[in-house]
């Protein structure tokens, strides 16, 4: 494995670098910086979808032929650092990184035509459709039923933690068409159109105040068998190749070196900016480069997996990332409350640009103390579900163990 960049890695980096100055706006990049969760402001998310598919960047990790840039996973991890170091934000992760790579994967050349560039321009807004009020770790245990008539499969169910499903205009679920003798047959995948009569949205309030994730009831709901992705029974198969890009399909480290930054910048500033001032406390100093240890030790397996795999999706290795990606990420949100002190008790909401509504009544007006110092609390908490969405961290270490033969 070559760490050394070539000069066209270089050349590369000063392209994206030029495009970033270029093209970010103040709106966009102050969304980035403040964003409180791991889901930006939904309109401000899809303006700069639009600039990147306007370049033809919208999605670095799709083939060419299907509009993506063709790039190799080293340009993507460029890629990734210089947006992340520029504040911009992510695109919404639910059709890009998830649902298109599962399309061009299982689909049908009539699906991939019609999906995959309405998704590239935002036409399409995507969110989840997997877990139910039942079924969330276990998510082969799902019951919402698909039941067949003529060309139409007939949903009735509900589905629950479906991330910006109130802007959503299309769905990708995961219903049962039979129940066999294991829970994983009998699963297909399917996509919903979320204008389809019967269909209700509910938003669920996050302990931050934050309506990022919602439920969907499902009444009736008449879906043509032309939008089953692979073939019926068989979506356990999709399904997982799609949670492999969900987990590990990006590089955690770029935007965990980010935070820990600025951490550490915030930690250092003057008495009455924030409280209390941590940059000459060893015990916290040592804490802050045992974090920066463990992200660069996270960055060296990327790199590794980068060099092995390619063409390849992430496989077993996506759930090492996501495991020490996302508990390396609530360590730090709670580094951050330290440096925030007694000003991370107070809700303060309006310091930031969240991903969703905001429920909790809150004193609108300037915030007290720093942005840092405000946004501390409500990152802390956003950031307690890291370790269980996309399969929680205790079933990636069962998928860990037997790749391993434990």
């Amino acid at each position: 494995m070559d760490l050394d960049w070539s000069p066209e890695d270089i050349a590369f980096r000063d392209e994206v670098r030029a495009f970033l100055d270029a093209n970010l706006t103040d709106e966009i990049r102050s969304a980035g910086r403040l964003m409180t969760s791991v889901y930006a402001d939904h309109r401000i998310q899809m303006d700069w979808q639009r600039i990147l598919h306007a370049r033809g960047w919208a999605a670095p990790a799709w083939p060419e032929k299907y509009g993506g840039t063709g790039w190799s996973v080293l340009k993507r991890y460029i890629y990734t650092r210089e947006r992340v170091a520029a504040g911009a934000p992510p695109v919404s992760p639910m059709g890009i990184q998830m649902c298109g790579p599962a399309i061009i994967g299982h689909g049908t050349e009539a699906q991939k035509a019609y999906f995959l560039p309405r998704m590239l321009s935002g036409e399409h807004f995507w969110c989840q459709g997997y877990s139910e009020p039942g079924a969330g770790s276990d998510l082969a245990s799902l019951q919402m039923p698909a039941v067949e008539d003529g060309d139409d499969l007939v949903c009735t169910g509900s589905k629950i933690w479906n991330t910006h499903a109130d802007v959503a205009n299309w769905a990708f679920c995961l219903v049962r068409t039979a129940k066999l003798d294991r829970p994983q047959k009998g699963i297909t995948f399917l996509l919903i159109d979320m204008t389809t009569p019967g269909i209700t949205v509910r938003p669920i309030v996050s302990p931050s105040g934050e309506a990022i994730q919602a439920e969907i009831f499902f009444d009736n709901v008449r879906v043509p068998k032309a939008s089953i992705v692979g073939r019926m029974g068989e979506g356990w198969t999709v399904a997982k190749y799609l949670l492999e890009f969900e987990r590990g399909g990006v590089a955690y480290a770029p935007e965990l070196r980010a935070k820990l930054d600025a951490i550490e910048a915030a930690s250092a500033a003057t008495p009455g900016d924030t409280a209390p001032c941590l940059a000459d406390d060893p015990l916290f100093a040592t804490r802050l480069e045992a974090a920066r240890v463990r992200i660069a030790a996270l960055e060296t397996y990327e790199f590794r997996m980068m060099s092995d795999a390619e063409d390849a999706a992430p496989g077993a290795s996506a759930s090492v990332m996501k495991v020490v990606g996302t508990e390396l990420s609530q360590h730090l949100t709670e580094l951050g409350l330290l440096v925030a002190g007694r000003y991370g008790m107070a809700y303060q909401p309006q310091a930031g640009v969240p991903g969703g509504p905001v429920s909790f009544p809150y004193a609108d007006g300037p915030a007290v103390g720093s942005s840092f110092d405000a946004l501390a609390p409500l990152r802390y908490l956003n950031e307690r579900a890291g370790s269980i969405y996309a399969g929680s961290n205790e079933i990636q270490r069962d998928i860990i163990a037997k790749t391993l033969g434990l």
